[in-house]
């Protein structure tokens, strides 16, 4: 499908969305039309007011994510949007790969990561901490999630080594103060079926002490063959101020997640983008499983020192265990010599990874006069485990399958002949130093500074081959900006933030030569401007950016058993983010981003930027109907055109959400169809043999909420 046809159909949409409703809209106005209005309760009027506008509804005014303080979004000089509650409820996100559309520029990459301005991205914090549950290949779910913040470009100066895109900073639920109970049931096609119940509130009457319970049990099948999915997630959290200056939370979360048919990768295309078989193929066999459980234990102490000086007291310790037995692609293969692929050689697949790490950081924030300023320290410790077996091809034991008439469940898995492929131990231990300045030069004029360094040290140990290297290194990051408030409606920033990501001990055991690689460095200039137009009815954001990256490590195509550092990496490109009320019935929130990006200091052999859409734009807009107390949604995903690693077409795509919510007395009734048209679509590529990520189909969810 172009994009003209889906522009239309969303036009057409939106213009009968407005026809609909113009009459009413109009009569309310009308002179001849007035009798009524007297006679609506003040309450109701209220109601009629607040309810749907878009900057109460999916805009948030601070964040910590980019200066560790709770600071004000125009005064910090980075791109940073925020997803709210009330965004990831309407869109019924369950897993964050549902909610790209609302953060420009990013986009999907491989299974759990993403592209983000342009680089690869699977830094994630969890409240400002490190120490993901969901490492690997499994993609985070969002339950126990308040709120989804993601800073733009490179973040050493706050939080050291990590990727250049940006970091995404989930915000979790914590302990409330006051009493929220709700119980809620989703059904869905594909046999989908969840359910939850969440409670948080005082567990005394003077609320000093509170709690969080909550409970999420998910099931659902797919239009691949094979698959089936099942989530479980135990969020636990307990809240005490201890006395006036003292607040103490500590909170635990148990995660399962079981894949059968998994792990899920793409389908084979020609150069064109063409799928070569039909979208429901899977590779992997209904006894193919990936499965997940991670244990989360975090505590925030707050201390609030005199008038102005307070510290933070941070610590999250987690444990993650993935097990993966599945088939993968192996080669394509022509059985019939008729010049089209019609079998797929395979590969199976014994994986097995441990990761266990605690993450310690504490500051102090003074705020003087002028001058809000951050002094802290942070120490990382991570243990990764890491097996892995194999057996290839009907050599192995592994029989060939059918692009077109699959026939599962051929071979007896304990006849395969496996053979040791890895077998790996790393122990990771970071410590960083940090201090940040925010200066509010006058009223207008705020300045931040931040510095940063970290020590890194990593051991590497390779049991299988006897071998062991060991890494460390040193790195500084800085970041300067400033805002300058024009008016109350303009605010304009510009800043040069730095980062850096080092060299893995496993990789740099691999350089022909024995020399050791420099880290990855990265620097980024960015300008934009925040603005607020029509009486602060709508949000308009613009950022402009240039980023460099070097010294990535690629496999050496004249020996594939060595790395070699390639070139420079430039991404350049325009944000544009829009929250608006285009009525006080009628929001939304608007995301465009334009991205460009190419490899220079190098030979062609390793010119491939995979995965990078030049266009994308996404579209949530909600129309309120405050007389019945419901609302009627429609979303739109755009992605231009993007390459795989072998160089193959990613076809465009365009897709359709919609939603519909209605609330009655404590009960909330929403259905969401996401995919509406049922578009055959791929999110993104690997290689010409693995094939591209197939998007969902069409999928229908139910969901009624109770409040007690």
């Amino acid at each position: 499908m172009s994009l003209s046809l889906p522009c239309a159909i969303f036009t057409a949409c939106t213009l009968l969305l407005v026809t609909s409703f113009a009459e009413a809209a109009s009569s309310e106005s009308s002179d001849d039309n007035v009798t009524a209005a007297p006679q609506i309760p003040d309450d109701e009027l209220q109601h009629i007011e607040v309810t749907g506008r878009a900057l109460s509804l999916y805009k948030s005014d601070h964040a910590n994510l980019g200066t560790r303080t709770n600071t004000a979004i125009e005064k910090i000089p980075q791109s940073i949007q925020v997803l709210t509650q009330a965004l990831i409820t309407d869109q019924a996100a369950y897993e964050i790969s549902d909610l790209y559309r609302s953060i420009s520029g990013v986009s999907y990459n491989n299974f759990s990561t993403v592209t983000m301005r342009g680089f690869a991205q699977d830094e994630i914090l969890y409240d400002g901490l490190k120490g993901d549950p969901f490492s690997g290949f499994s993609i985070p779910q969002l339950f126990s999630i308040q709120e989804i913040q993601v800073l733009k470009g490179p973040s050493g100066a706050v939080y050291g080594a990590g990727d250049s895109g940006g970091v995404i900073n989930y915000v979790t639920k914590k302990p409330t103060y006051e009493a929220i109970n709700t119980m809620e049931l989703g059904l869905g096609n594909k046999d989908f079926l969840s359910g939850s119940i969440e409670s948080s509130g005082p567990i005394n009457e003077a609320a000093s002490q509170r709690y969080r319970v909550g409970v999420f049990i998910s099931d659902e099948g797919s239009y691949r063959n094979n698959v089936d999915e099942q989530n479980r997630s135990i969020d636990v959290g307990y809240g005490w101020d201890i006395n006036a200056n003292n607040t103490l939370t500590v909170q635990y979360n148990h995660i399962y997640q079981h894949i059968d048919g998994a792990r899920l990768r793409g389908i084979p295309t020609d150069d064109d983008g063409n799928f070569l078989t039909n979208t429901s193929w899977n590779n992997n066999e209904a006894s193919d499983y990936q499965e997940l459980t991670a244990n989360v234990l975090q505590l925030n102490l707050r201390t609030d020192i005199n008038s102005w000086l307070s510290s933070q007291l941070n610590a999250r310790y987690y444990t993650n265990k993935e097990t993966q037995n599945y088939h993968e692609l192996n080669a394509l293969i022509d059985s019939d010599e008729d010049g089209e692929y019609d079998e797929t050689k395979r590969q199976y697949r014994d994986r097995y990874e441990q990761n266990k790490g605690a993450f310690v950081a504490g500051y102090l924030v003074a705020e003087l006069a002028d001058h809000t300023l951050v002094f802290g320290t942070d120490y990382t410790y991570n243990t990764n485990d890491y097996l892995y077996y194999r057996a290839t091809g009907e050599d192995d034991g592994v029989s060939n399958l059918s692009l077109f008439n699959p026939v599962y469940g051929q071979d007896d898995i304990n006849d395969y002949v496996m053979t040791l492929y890895a077998d790996e131990h790393t122990v990771l231990n970071q410590m960083g130093l940090f201090a940040q300045d925010q200066w509010a030069i006058t009223d207008k004029l705020n300045l931040v500074v931040s510095a940063r360094g970290d020590y890194i040290d990593e051991d590497f140990s390779d049991y299988k081959d006897n071998a062991t290297a060991s890494y460390h290194d040193l790195g500084y990051s800085t970041r300067l900006g400033a805002t300058y408030s024009l008016n109350s409606q303009v605010i304009p920033y510009m800043s040069y933030s730095t980062g850096f990501s080092p060299q893995s001990a496993e990789d740099q055991n691999t350089s022909e030569d024995g020399s050791l690689f420099d880290p990855e460095e990265s620097q980024q200039f960015e300008m934009g401007v925040r603005s607020f137009w029509f009486d602060k009815k709508m949000n308009l954001n613009l950022a402009a950016f240039h980023i460099e990256r070097k010294n990535m490590l690629a496999e050496d195509v004249d020996n594939d058993d060595y790395n070699v550092a390639i070139g420079k990496i430039r991404s350049q490109g325009l944000e544009v983010d829009i929250i608006t009320d285009i009525t006080s019935r009628w929001v939304a929130n608007i995301n465009y981003a334009y991205n460009d990006v190419t490899v220079s200091d190098t030979d062609n052999d390793y010119q491939y930027t995979a995965n990078i859409p030049r266009h994308q734009l996404g579209v949530w807009t909600r129309y309120d109907f405050p007389s019945i107390n419901s609302s009627i949604a429609l979303g739109m995903d755009y992605v231009s055109e993007q390459r795989n690693r072998s160089n193959q077409i990613v076809k465009p795509y365009t897709i359709f959400d919609l939603s519909w919510q209605t609330q009655w007395q404590d009960w909330k009734i929403q259905a969401n169809v996401k995919n509406l048209f049922d578009k055959e679509y791929a999110i993104s590529g690997f290689t010409e043999t693995i094939g591209s990520y197939v998007g969902e189909r069409r999928r229908l969810y139910l969901m009624t909420s109770y409040d007690f």
